[in-house]
């Protein structure tokens, strides 16, 4: 599916570091251990990429600390590009305590004040990179603060001039935002751009503040300029909507242990699919394998906890869909 020739994908954004109890099902504060993982959705996600065979770079900025270099690592271990990563002498490497209760479901504690990530300068921007791209793919956890805001909008548009797709996964995590208000709106405020969006069913709710299993809750987030606009309904798979066509794709049944990285595990291997096809967008066939491919790689990084060594290999991924096809 993707050789030397495999189109870059971009992804910008926060890179930290998760703490995760060694315990599950406890709360932060009853925790008396906890294991340290890579973890930030767009990092998460050009990790995705590559482990799938596909190429991508990561651009952001960590501390210059311990962990700042430990993440960098990690990146190139991963076959991922990390000209795009900067590094902060002032600022520490965001941290974020992350505990999983009884269902797999997580709460999150973050340490950013302000943490590097957040202090990246569009002056800073390695565009050349960006403009290469086939796809640049965002989050909104970039939007909260500035400098990292202008630097997110300066990106976003030297992509779009360039003829990048623009792909979205907003990812909300409200305990980093001043207000849920303030979550929605800036959120919103660049939502017309994209090209295509990745939101989860509880995100739908969240945004709209209406019910995500309505149809005409969901069509209120289309804009005239999406291609495609997926809703993840966790095990259940997930649903498309493009111009033409629309409909659902059925998820895998697995065994949950941990469900960090998995939405990105999802969206990592869309994207690989994506950027090798872009016809997908019209060929209802191929979207339906592509995002069938899509959960079963989300699926099969919930059965391993932490979010970057539990992404799967392409072969995992289609041993998961040929077990299912036999049952």
């Amino acid at each position: 599916m993707a050789n030397s020739v495999s189109p870059l994908i971009v992804a910008f954004g926060e890179m930290l570091i998760d703490f995760v109890p060694d315990t599950a099902g406890v709360s932060l504060a009853e925790s008396t251990g906890f294991l340290k993982a890579a973890g930030g959705a767009p990092a998460n996600v050009a990790c995705a990429i590559t482990k799938l065979g596909g190429k991508s770079a990561f651009v952001g900025k960590v501390g210059d600390d311990e962990f700042g270099h430990m993440l960098i690592n990690i990146l190139k271990k991963n076959g991922v590009n990390a000209e795009g990563v900067c590094v902060d002498k002032h600022a520490r490497t965001a941290l974020a305590f992350v505990t999983l209760k009884n269902d797999g479901e997580r709460e999150f504690m973050f340490y950013r004040n302000p943490s590097a990530d957040m202090l990246l300068k569009d002056s800073e921007l390695n565009m050349g990179l960006i403009k290469q791209a086939k796809i640049f793919h965002y989050g909104s956890i970039s939007l909260i603060a500035e400098p990292c805001r202008s630097a997110h909008m300066a990106a976003m548009k030297a992509a779009k001039e360039a003829g990048v797709l623009l792909s979205y996964d907003p990812n909300v995590r409200l305990p980093l935002w001043p207000s849920p208000d303030a979550a929605r709106q800036e959120i919103k405020s660049i939502w017309n751009q994209a090209d295509f969006i990745k939101v989860s069913d509880d995100e739908v709710n969240f945004l709209t503040q209406g019910d995500s299993d309505k149809e005409d809750v969901v069509l209120s987030l289309w804009h005239d300029n999406l291609k495609l606009l997926v809703v993840t309904d966790g095990e259940k798979g997930c649903r498309y909507y493009t111009k033409k066509f629309k409909g659902k794709v059925a998820g895998f049944s697995v065994k949950a242990v941990d469900t960090t990285g998995a939405g990105d595990s999802f969206v990592g291997s869309f994207l690989l699919s994506m950027a090798n096809d872009m016809s997908i967008f019209e060929d209802e066939a191929k979207l339906k394998e592509a995002l069938s491919f899509a959960n079963a790689c989300g699926a099969i990084c919930t059965t391993q906890k932490g979010a970057i060594p539990a992404l799967p290999t392409q072969s995992d991924a289609r041993e998961l869909i040929s077990k299912s096809k036999a049952k």
